[in-house]
Formats: C-alpha cells, sequence, structure tokens
C-alpha cells in the first residue's frame, strides 16, 4: 500500500484522513473475493451513475457497503482491545497525531 499505515495496523491515512484497514484475520482467498466484489460493486456503481439510474445506483451502493461491512472496513471495528474507532477521523484530531507528524514528508 502507498498510503502510511498506523503502526497497529488499524488504518492508513489519505490526505491526513484515518481509514480503516480491512480485517487481518481474513483469510487472503476471502479477503480477494471480497475485494473483488467491492470493486464490481464500484464499477456497477459509476455504470448506474452515467446512466442516471436510481435504482441500479441504490443496488449498487448497498453492494459497496456489504463488501466493506465483510471486509470489516465498515461497521464494528475488527479489533477487539476495546480501543474507540477513528475511521474517517482526520489523524491530527487524533491519537495518532504525533506519529503522523513524525513521518517523513511524502514525496508528491
Amino acid at each position: 500500500m502507498d498510503h502510511p499505515v498506523t503502526p497497529d495496523g488499524r488504518y492508513f491515512v489519505v490526505r491526513g484522513r484515518l481509514w480503516r484497514c480491512s480485517d487481518p484475520r481474513l483469510a487472503p482467498d476471502v479477503r480477494e473475493r471480497l475485494v473483488r466484489d467491492l470493486m464490481r460493486a464500484r464499477r456497477e456503481l459509476g455504470v448506474a451513475r452515467k446512466a442516471g439510474d436510481r435504482d441500479a445506483g441504490a443496488k449498487a451502493r448497498a453492494a459497496v457497503d456489504r463488501a466493506k461491512r465483510s471486509l470489516g472496513e465498515r461497521g464494528d471495528p475488527w479489533w477487539t482491545d476495546g480501543a474507540p474507532d477513528y475511521n474517517r477521523h482526520m489523524a491530527r484530531n487524533t491519537p495518532y497525531r504525533e506519529w503522523l507528524e513524525d513521518l517523513p514528508p511524502s514525496p508528491d
């Protein structure tokens, strides 16, 4: 992954925002299948948007949500230590702030 991953492996950072990583306990074949499902649903969503098809768009959004929940990227956190979930938070507003500040600048 090209984006920095937090030391605990729970999030990756894009433009300063934390995004939850997939559950590392998933078997590789299961993860691959779920990622394929997610990519298919995203393609279907794009087609529905271009066509202006609201029903197909709703169906595709539901499929995206199912895949992301199955991957552990949405819904209840996949970790079990009771730590809060900072998904979609700006890293600077979380306990990951110092870690992020210590990273070398990204070469853009």
